[in-house]
């Protein structure tokens, strides 16, 4: 059974900074990513790190926010440093079915279009101004 489980949610105010972690019981050498999902809104994606490592980023968090990975440990990481209140939701890291695979460029916006095959379920991140 494939799990995907994340870590280092947290509350904290605004212009901090968090580092999420996701520990992955599959191998990492594929499309990782991270998304979010605020109350009431749709999961959108945050950034996501191609088997090659190719990474893209949502605009709204360009320059704060840098996506890794280790193959080694098979942990996905995000550090989301100039934290801003519109960033607080729950986040959730997500890998692709297929291992050595490319991030579609359209993944960011849909999500659950382009083979995201498994699925943590989340950590809450909350940002207080």
């Amino acid at each position: 059974q494939v799990e995907l489980v994340e870590s280092g949610g947290a509350s904290v105010q605004a212009g901090g900074s968090l580092r999420l972690s996701c520990a992955a019981s599959i191998r990492t050498d594929r499309c990782m990513g991270w998304f979010r999902q605020a109350p009431g809104k749709e999961r959108v994606g945050v950034a996501t790190i191609s088997s090659t490592g190719r990474t893209n980023y949502a605009d709204s968090v360009k320059g704060r926010f840098t996506i890794s990975k280790d193959n080694a440990k098979n942990t996905l990481y995000l550090q989301m440093n100039s934290l801003k209140p519109e960033d607080t939701a729950m986040y959730y890291c997500a890998a692709h079915g297929t291992i050595l695979s490319s991030c579609a460029d359209g993944l960011l916006f849909r999500p659950f279009f382009y083979g995201m095959a498994f699925w943590g379920s989340g950590t809450l991140v909350t940002i207080s101004s």
